[in-house]
């Protein structure tokens, strides 16, 4: 099989035993020499030995040091890997960037700038503001947003950041679906972090939840009856005029609902980002607001899974109780089937998250998952991710048979590739049902998975490891999630021509 035993004797998998690359990449992070295999008592060896790695330890430094002019963002490396030895029929590593992928991406690419139709403030101080509250006051409601409002000039970020233009993503999904863990991996991917301020921003992506343009506070709500869910609780002009602001590159006051006090808070200064990523119930559900969405993506979370989840998080993280939880999420189905489920007809992408179809005892439905990632045809250019490059072909594999399969616990794992209408759209589909057993395996998966856009072989997964602790690394919802994180940062290198800095320590992974 494909183990080797340690020094112990315990049996471990190939690509983490000792290696010369692991000799050397233990060098850069510790320091100090880790020992890879016994002494020699051939000096010429040793001196060979020795002369290899500095000459490799060289090679890398530069390699590192290597950069353009273009790139943006960084990606520190994950624990050194070498990548399983298997006797399976390889693959064209298609998810991988050859140069020649690199010239034919750079040629197709929708490259486009702001249109800076606005004076360019030198300062923030210089700045001056117009009101943007977008309310209608005979609505009976009062001037709820009064106070926001939008630069006039184009903001001094888009200089200091040398952004060409904002690239905007919407993702849509009720609330408990894994909206912030799905975050957490896009950050990974895209190797930047966020602040933990009430709109997280870093130096490459802004978050902005859509709860903000509530126009009722928690109270008002109980009092009129309208969920947050209803289009009459939300301000979507505001939404869409402050959107379409930053997108060409001016400043934002934006308001604030405060989740811990069900109210509504003073405004925030919101700059432009690289990347402004705009999470909640309506992103896709207003027209004015998706003209502003570059890649719109929708989390769709069967009931009986929402339920598990939100019973969960709700009863660990927020002290209520089971009863009220589940009455909470009854009230809501209405007003969710008519506002925020047909979003996934606006969507780009769909993950898709339900009960496993593999076979288990009876209650244990919603304890495994079946996670499918929804692709539609002509989306921006971007490529859909194939199983085993068979497009058009129906693909149904289990990586847990063979000689050199995954090692995988009760119930198991199915992998399947197929093609279906969504939306009445043509939609590519990749189908994860059931667990992992070890996630360091998951190269196995990612060997057979095409137009990945991963910068290396085994990047997809040393993703899953760095966040091995977030939920869903165990199955098939962290898996795609990931993936579709990649297609994002795919994306936004498409709209940009800007390519997004990840140093390629996935060289060494390479044996084929």
């Amino acid at each position: 099989d494909r183990r080797r035993r340690d020094p112990a004797g315990q049996r471990v998998p190939l690509f983490l035993a000792p290696s010369p690359w692991m000799t050397v990449y233990g060098m850069l992070e510790t320091g100090a020499p880790v020992a890879s295999a016994p002494k020699r008592k051939s000096s010429w060896i040793a001196t060979a030995s020795i002369a290899a790695n500095v000459a490799l330890l060289t090679a890398l430094v530069c390699f590192v040091s290597f950069g353009s002019a273009n790139q943006v963002g960084a990606v520190a490396p994950a624990t050194s890997i070498r990548a399983p030895v298997m006797n399976a029929p390889r693959m064209s590593m298609a998810g991988r960037r050859t140069p020649a992928l690199e010239r034919k991406m750079k040629a197709q690419a929708v490259v486009s700038t702001v249109t800076l139709d606005a004076p360019v403030a030198t300062s923030e101080a210089t700045m001056t503001w117009s009101s943007a509250n977008g309310y209608d006051v005979d609505a009976g409601m009062g001037q709820v947003h009064k106070d926001a409002a939008i630069s006039n000039e184009v903001s001094p970020v888009m200089a200091q950041k040398n952004i060409k233009r904002p690239v905007i993503f919407g993702v849509a999904a009720d609330s408990g679906c894994g909206k912030s863990t799905f975050l957490r991996r896009v950050n990974a991917i895209f190797g930047t972090t966020t602040s933990k301020a009430h709109t997280p921003t870093g130096d490459l992506i802004t978050t902005i939840c859509l709860d903000d343009f509530h126009t009722l506070d928690r109270t008002g709500r109980k009092d009129t009856g309208i969920s947050a869910l209803d289009v009459k609780a939300n301000n979507f002009k505001l939404m869409a005029d402050q959107l379409k602001a930053l997108k060409q590159g001016r400043a934002i006051k934006k308001p604030i609902y405060n989740h811990d006090t069900g109210e509504i808070d003073p405004v925030e200064l919101i700059h432009p980002n690289h990347i402004i990523i705009v999470e909640g119930l309506h992103p896709m559900l207003d027209k004015d607001v998706i003209d502003s969405l570059d890649f719109t993506f929708y989390i769709d979370v069967s009931d009986p899974v929402k339920m598990a989840w939100k019973i969960q998080r709700d009863m660990a993280e927020r002290g209520h109780k089971k009863e009220d939880i589940i009455a909470s999420i009854e009230s809501r189905k209405p007003d969710f089937d008519k506002f925020v489920a047909p979003q996934k007809a606006n969507a780009d992408v769909i993950i898709s998250v339900e009960p496993t179809k593999l076979d288990v005892a009876p209650g244990e439905e919603t304890k495994f998952l079946c996670t499918r990632l929804i692709q539609k045809e002509n989306t921006h250019g971007i490529r859909p991710v194939y199983l085993f490059e068979e497009e058009g072909a129906k693909v149904d594999w289990d990586p847990c048979a063979g000689p050199n399969s995954m090692a995988c616990p009760y119930p198991g794992t199915r992998v399947r590739y197929y093609e279906e209408v969504a939306q009445e759209k043509n939609a590519h589909v990749i189908e994860i049902d059931g667990v992992f057993g070890e996630i360091e395996e998951l190269f196995y998966i990612e060997e057979r998975l095409s137009n990945t856009n991963t910068k290396y072989f085994g990047e997809l997964t040393k993703q899953m490891i760095k966040n091995k602790s977030s939920p869903g690394s165990g199955d098939g919802s962290g898996l795609i999630q990931a993936l579709v994180a990649l297609k994002m940062r795919e994306s936004y290198e498409r709209f940009t021509g800007r390519t997004i800095q990840i140093p390629k320590w996935g060289l060494f992974l390479d044996e084929y």
